[in-house]
């Protein structure tokens, strides 16, 4: 047989018909969208010239370089943009890295995207977006889609659950998705994140900024601070009133208060004077208060969210850490449930009363060494109702599990192992998981609350404490 029919031969044994495969993964061309010239030039062509902090630009790598599939033009000397002429070359290798009509199959919008957010494997260049909800990844999946892209691109008032999960050692909060447990969209710039709420239509983040002693408002979109707001001393903990205008805060520096902003105006609209400094802040099941606890004084204040003042105080005989609350069948507040200072389980508060009904100290775990080192006078630290109101959650830092007791007998049903250091808790809207932040671990553990079994562990950042559950607005 000719050599030249052997080659030939081989070749098409090795290595299929590409038409056949191009059928399985992209869009007829009859039904695919064109791909815009000038919607590349002005909008998606900025992009591979933008300099990322931590990273090279798309043109240092892909500047007529030999050996890579992406060939751009290289700039001519002093030059600060293309011209139409290199843009037109630059327009017909970036196309061939693109499937019209379909972002999540085009290697353009995979290569450079963290795995976690659906990316691929490895980018030599580095991994340039850390979520679909990127602004730049947005702007490049709008052009790939086609004509009418940038308004599909925009919130279309879709909304999806999310978790999310604060790190106090770092500038970044972590939005993960229950429906895969993987990270898809990380906030940056917010240096010290402790408490976190969202806006009811899922529009916003509220992250209390203990760097910079603001509430930064998040657009649930791009991820980005779109206002911070000036508070009356450095944050801990905030929560939303049940209507949704009002964001409170808990102030932690002396002498402490609560700030109240108006989610409207995103201004500071009073600073309500409390008893002692706060850590933690809740809005009761009702709406009617906002309850506010104190470590050094040892109280709970409560707060009339209608004229925004302090109606009560309850003293206990420590330190106030988390709390978490149950309802009578009308719906009114019955019990404060609350991890106390240097103790090792949770205190019962009646709410009408304000006086403690119970105390439950967690056990010894058989076969567990416990933690004394970092527990920063908090061996419980993580406390939650289940929202049917039959358990109870409380997560010990000293042996890095959590106890589930029934209610309202407050009898213990199970415990499961979650992390070092487990520090807050957030159930999904069902109450069918429940996510713990395992400051030690870097980590989030995922638990079925029927079995009490982990089904899941997600890495965050540094010493992840605070963390919610939301409904935010997410990109069609």
């Amino acid at each position: 047989m000719p050599t030249l029919l052997v080659g030939v031969l081989f070749v098409l044994l090795a290595f299929p018909a590409a038409p056949a495969l191009a059928q399985t993964t992209a869009p007829a061309a009859s039904q695919s969208p064109a791909l815009d010239f000038e919607t590349f030039r002005t909008k998606v062509q900025p992009i591979l010239l933008a300099s990322r902090e931590g990273l090279v630009r798309c043109i240092t790598c892909h500047g007529g370089k030999v050996g890579t599939r992406l060939r751009l033009e290289p700039l001519s000397d002093g030059a600060a943009a293309w011209t139409e002429e290199q843009s037109r070359k630059n327009f017909a290798s970036v196309s061939s890295l693109v499937v019209a009509g379909s972002p999540m199959t085009s290697r353009l919008l995979l290569h450079p995207l963290d795995r976690q957010a659906g990316g691929d494997a490895f980018h030599g260049g580095g991994k340039h977006w850390r979520s679909q909800l990127d602004p730049e990844w947005q702007t490049v999946a709008a052009w790939v889609r086609g004509p009418g892209a940038a308004a599909a691109a925009a919130p279309t008032g879709g909304t999806a659950v999310r978790i999310i999960q604060t790190n106090a050692a770092g500038d970044d909060t972590h939005l993960i998705d229950p429906a895969t447990n993987r990270v898809v969209g990380v906030i940056r710039g917010v240096e010290i994140p402790h408490g976190v709420t969202t806006a009811p239509d899922g529009s916003r983040l509220y992250l209390s900024n203990e760097s910079l002693h603001t509430l930064d408002a998040v657009d649930a979109v791009t991820l980005t601070v779109v206002k911070r707001v000036p508070l009356s001393g450095r944050p801990n903990n905030v929560a939303l009133s049940k209507d949704g205008r009002k964001v409170y805060v808990g102030i932690a520096q002396a002498p402490g208060a609560l700030d109240v902003i108006d989610t409207a105006a995103l201004t500071n609209v009073k600073t309500v004077p409390v008893k002692g400094s706060i850590h933690n802040v809740y809005v009761t099941p009702d709406g009617k208060y906002a309850v506010a606890g104190s470590i050094p004084e040892s109280t709970i204040s409560i707060v009339d969210t209608v004229t925004d003042t302090l109606a009560r105080t309850i003293k206990l005989s420590a330190g106030i850490r988390p709390m978490a609350f149950d309802t009578n069948a009308d719906g009114s507040t019955k019990n404060i449930y609350v991890q106390l200072s240097n103790f090792h389980g949770f205190a019962v508060v009646d709410f009408a009363s304000g006086k403690e009904t119970a105390r439950i100290e967690h056990p010894a775990i058989e076969g567990e060494h416990p933690h004394t080192d970092g527990l920063q006078g908090a061996p419980a630290h993580g406390l939650a109702v289940s929202p049917d109101g039959k358990t109870l959650w409380s997560t010990s830092k000293v042996y890095g599990y959590a106890y589930v007791h029934s209610l309202p007998d407050l009898k213990e049903k199970g415990r499961v192992f979650v992390g070092q250091h487990p520090e807050w808790v957030t159930f999904t809207p069902d109450g069918r998981y429940i996510y713990i932040a395992a400051a030690g671990d870097n980590m989030v553990f995922v638990v079925d609350t029927a079995t009490l079994k982990e089904v899941a562990r997600v890495p965050v950042g540094q010493v992840p404490k605070r963390n919610a559950t939301g409904l935010l607005k997410v990109p069609r």
